[in-house]
């Protein structure tokens, strides 16, 4: 699971880790098994070091010290939990048939179903907000009085060159070490693409002695590579 960017607000930044802390909180009352909680800032820049430490303390605070969230599926049979799970089924089942009746995924892509899905909802979601039909609390409404302070400075995340040099050097050596047993394991790969065998079973193989890039390539060869139409 991983909590909502799209909550993220720019405006009142602080009030992002409140949002997601709920939708953590939900996550982990249903049993999730893997969980990414967003980093505040997130909403403008590249989390940095103490944004992601408060991301990282809702989940910690929630199953350290949260004692409900240490039982399972404390919401399993209240009817509310139930009657939205229907809904979003149905949702999703409703989009599944919309993609099949375009020819699948892939079809769906070529005329840019999925694209525009996106960029449909990202609109209607942003004029629900500027008409202030879907209130937000510090972002349309409950707004700071005294504005909201433009920061002088933004943190942002980048490699140093001695980073990036560090990185090209693991890769080669990765490269070196695995020169003669990454050629069978990239044809294997092509050959369960070709078959239409399960490409993730081999790929949980592959990657011990492929890199991304080769077996990327490897991909493209049989596949060929998505240009997204314009």
């Amino acid at each position: 699971m991983q909590t909502s960017g799209r909550s993220l607000h720019a405006q009142e930044i602080q009030f992002n880790d409140i949002r997601t802390t709920l939708q953590a909180l939900i996550a982990i009352y249903d049993n999730c098994n893997s969980l990414h909680t967003n980093a505040f800032d997130e909403a403008i820049t590249t989390p940095t070091e103490d944004s992601v430490r408060r991301a990282m303390a809702i989940q910690l605070i929630i199953n350290r010290e949260w004692g409900l969230a240490k039982n399972e599926n404390p919401n399993q049979g209240a009817f509310i939990i139930d009657e939205l799970t229907e809904l979003v089924e149905e949702a999703v089942l409703a989009e599944f048939e919309k993609i099949a009746e375009r020819g699948g995924v892939l079809g769906a892509m070529e005329t840019g179903y999925q694209r525009g899905k996106i960029q449909d909802e990202s609109m209607h979601y942003e004029m629900l907000k500027h008409t202030g039909e879907y209130p937000i609390v510090g972002v349309n409404t409950f707004r700071n009085p005294k504005g909201d302070p433009i920061p002088d400075a933004l943190e942002l995340a980048r490699s140093t060159d001695e980073e990036k040099q560090s990185q090209l050097q693991r890769l080669a050596d990765f490269h070196a070490r695995h020169a003669k047993e990454a050629p069978a394991m990239l044809q294997r790969l092509q050959q369960a693409v070709i078959d239409n065998a399960n490409v993730f079973e081999v790929l949980m193989d592959a990657v011990r002695v492929c890199s991304l890039g080769q077996i990327t390539r490897a991909l493209f060869e049989v596949g060929g590579q998505y240009r997204r139409n314009m």
